[in-house]
């Protein structure tokens, strides 16, 4: 007999239970883009992890990337079938100084004369560390395609360049590009983030 009740009570309770439903939570609210771009354009330290694959003027190739971000430094290592393989770039404002696999050291003119034959152009380091973060550089005039919802760029064109932004991942509290397409003249770059360090 009191198993039959305790039954009884437990059908009762599921029937009630059945019958609540919790009320959906809605998502937070993405912050504003002013705030996100002006937070964005402001870090100084970050680094990231990748793949990068690079058409220029008819020929192409594919190598791992490394960066790293201190301030206005950027070291950046492109690992791959650059002609002779890795090549080391420390860049801050107007200086930059590559080594090359051989060891080769190589500065201001030279170095960007180096990177162009290596990549089929003269890539816009100072830029790129903001466009890479899903910004535009503060410096330049720009044009933006915003996801409304989302309060990120879909599309960024400054400086004769378009990036679009194929994808975001979450860092942190934060979302940042994951994977992005870089496009000026007949130089195309193809950039897939696989890890940030933020």
């Amino acid at each position: 007999m009191r198993n039959r009740r305790a039954w009884g009570a437990a059908a009762a309770a599921l029937v009630v239970l059945a019958g609540c439903r919790t009320a959906p939570v809605p998502a937070p609210a993405a912050p504003p883009w002013a705030a996100r771009r002006a937070e964005l354009q402001a870090r100084e330290h970050f680094g990231l992890k990748g793949r990068v694959a690079v058409a220029a003027a008819g020929a192409g190739f594919n190598a791992r990337l490394r960066w790293a971000q201190d301030g206005n430094r950027a070291r950046l290592a492109l690992e791959g079938p650059l002609g002779a393989g890795a090549v080391h770039v420390d860049a801050e404002g107007s200086r930059l100084d590559i080594v090359t696999a051989s060891g080769a050291r190589l500065t201001s003119d030279a170095a960007h004369a180096e990177l162009d034959t290596r990549l089929g152009f003269d890539p816009p380091l100072a830029s790129l560390r903001y466009w890479i973060l899903g910004v535009p550089d503060p410096a330049l005039p720009d044009a933006e395609t915003l996801d409304p919802p989302r309060q990120r760029l879909l599309r960024l064109e400054q400086d004769g360049w378009r990036i679009d932004y194929g994808s975001y991942t979450a860092v942190g509290g934060e979302w940042l590009p994951a994977r992005l397409t870089l496009e000026r003249g007949d130089v195309r770059v193809k950039l897939l983030v696989e890890d940030w360090q933020s």
